[in-house]
């Protein structure tokens, strides 16, 4: 079993396959997909999505850094309402629907003109995380000196999750999981240019997982193309090249840890 613990399979990108490429997943051996949010948009085929694999698939419930726009408070509470409906289990009907708070976190790679509202909206969603006691599903570009900067401020023991689609330094790999959080391992690793690939194999094996964040960053030999679930499999052809150890090794290893994490 292989869990993917983050895809977008619900993007527009897929709307004209999309079921073909949940298959292909299936047939790879990923029998479940973990499906952040991003914003107000995006919550509605996200969940037809999952009521139609259920058995397959999970999500989870966030404001992602790059659409914290002018109306980030109303798009916010929105999201928030949700939350709260989707962890009741008398009100959405399952209890293991939502297993986290996700996508968040900073991106100032573009565009920094929100910054302080991105900071703002980050702390708001990790304490929905703490009062929960959900994982969250931290998305960090060109911003690891300031979400280090809210970690330290907000981690009181019972923040935990993924360091999504990691692509930081050694010493940066060393506080988030510091700070008790887990790597994310996509498509990136394949990258000639990833210095993630000559630090890995000092991180220990139970501090990471895989994911894709299709349909981005495909791995070699698929870069350029577009990203699917089935992919995560050369991500774990990788991982296990860097670690020293069969693919199978690192994809039992990587499922344990995910089940830790998001309680599945």
């Amino acid at each position: 079993m292989i869990i993917n613990t983050h895809s977008h399979i619900y993007d527009e990108a897929f709307d004209a396959d999309r079921e073909e490429v949940f298959k292909r997943a299936l047939e790879a051996g990923v029998e479940m997909l973990l499906l952040p949010n991003c914003d107000e948009k995006t919550i509605k085929p996200m969940m037809e999505f999952y009521e139609k694999h259920h058995d397959n698939v999970r999500v989870m419930m966030g404001l992602h850094p790059e659409e914290v726009k002018e109306d980030y408070k109303k798009t916010l509470k929105k999201i928030e309402t949700l939350v709260e409906d989707f962890s009741t289990p008398l009100r959405c009907g399952r209890n293991d629907m939502m297993v986290g708070i996700g996508e968040i976190g900073l991106d100032f790679y573009w565009d920094d003109t929100y910054k302080k509202e991105q900071i703002e909206v980050l702390s708001e969603q990790l304490h929905w995380a703490q009062e929960l006691g959900l994982p969250v599903s931290i998305h960090t570009r060109n911003a690891f000196h300031e979400m280090f900067k809210v970690l330290d401020h907000e981690q009181d023991g019972r923040l935990a999750g993924v360091m999504h689609c990691f692509n930081g330094t050694y010493d940066e790999a060393k506080t988030a999981l510091s700070y008790g959080f887990h790597l994310g391992l996509g498509g990136v690793i394949t990258y000639k240019n990833c210095g993630v690939k000559e630090f890995l194999a000092e991180i220990p094996m139970d501090r990471i997982v895989l994911e894709t964040d299709d349909p981005y960053l495909p791995p070699v030999p698929y870069r350029g193309q577009r990203n699917e679930p089935a992919y995560i499999v050369k991500t774990a052809e990788k991982v296990a090249e860097i670690y020293g150890v069969t693919k199978e090794v690192i994809i039992e290893q990587s499922t344990k840890n995910a089940k830790n994490i998001f309680k599945i």
